[in-house]
């Protein structure tokens, strides 16, 4: 697992993922802008004090916190932009890295879009949950990497493995995994929790997934017990 997350790391900055890599952080940029600056309105709007010097210390703390709650509002951005681009990544993933394998099938656009917003909005709440326990040394870290190392973990797995089966397959195969797959999550919570670099989040995560996804369900002792539905994307 380690090394498919270094491979995906190395790969993330290379000339194929180069174009989607700027859209995905400039996206992310423009949304994370755009949530500061309905924060810092929405501030502005309901706290309103007599004295200057009063709304000229808010309105610092507020930039400051808006910089610092940032950090917490980049898990869900992710997931949120890689919904954007997680078939154009993934596919010049099989291609490239599985060129004997079939190629995986688009997730159709609109449950695409359902399944996205959904994850972020759950991520949303949990890290709003996380930033207001930051005052609460070591909990609000132990909230942070816990629960974006399963609902990263989750959301790009299932992204991954969407492109061959179904979503009631998906589920037996993640539940199957639910160790790595979490543990995949937390490397991918890592790499969120680094300011700048984690913009790359929605390109690394999706080629890292797809690779977990690819090299989990090519394992022995997983296809002797797997079970599936009959469907059109059964395991390849």
């Amino acid at each position: 697992m380690l090394q498919d997350a270094l491979d995906a790391f190395a790969q993330t900055f290379t000339r194929l993922y180069r174009k989607v890599l700027w859209r995905s952080v400039g996206l992310a940029v423009a949304l994370i802008v755009a949530l500061g600056i309905c924060c810092y309105v929405a501030l502005n709007h309901f706290v309103t004090l007599d004295m200057n010097w009063a709304n000229v210390l808010v309105d610092v703390l507020a930039a400051l916190g808006i910089v610092i709650g940032g950090v917490f509002l980049v898990p869900p951005v992710t997931v949120l932009v890689a919904g954007f681009f997680v078939d154009d990544v993934a596919e010049q993933c099989e291609r490239l890295d599985f060129p004997r394998d079939p190629i995986g099938t688009p997730v159709p656009v609109g449950r695409s879009l359902v399944l996205t917003l959904k994850f972020f909005g759950v991520a949303l709440v949990v890290n709003l949950i996380a930033l207001l326990l930051l005052l609460v040394p070591g909990v609000n870290l132990i909230v942070f990497y816990v629960a974006n190392g399963y609902l990263l973990g989750r959301e790009y797995f299932q992204l991954a493995a969407m492109r061959y089966r179904t979503e009631e397959e998906v589920a037996i195969v993640r539940r199957y995994h639910a160790v790595q797959v979490f543990l995949g999550g937390l490397i991918i919570a890592l790499v969120v929790s680094v300011p700048i670099l984690n913009l790359i989040t929605p390109v690394f995560a999706t080629i890292f997934m797809v690779k977990l996804h690819k090299r989990l369900t090519k394992s022995r002792s997983y296809a002797r017990r797997e079970s599936y539905p009959a469907s059109g994307r059964g395991p390849r």
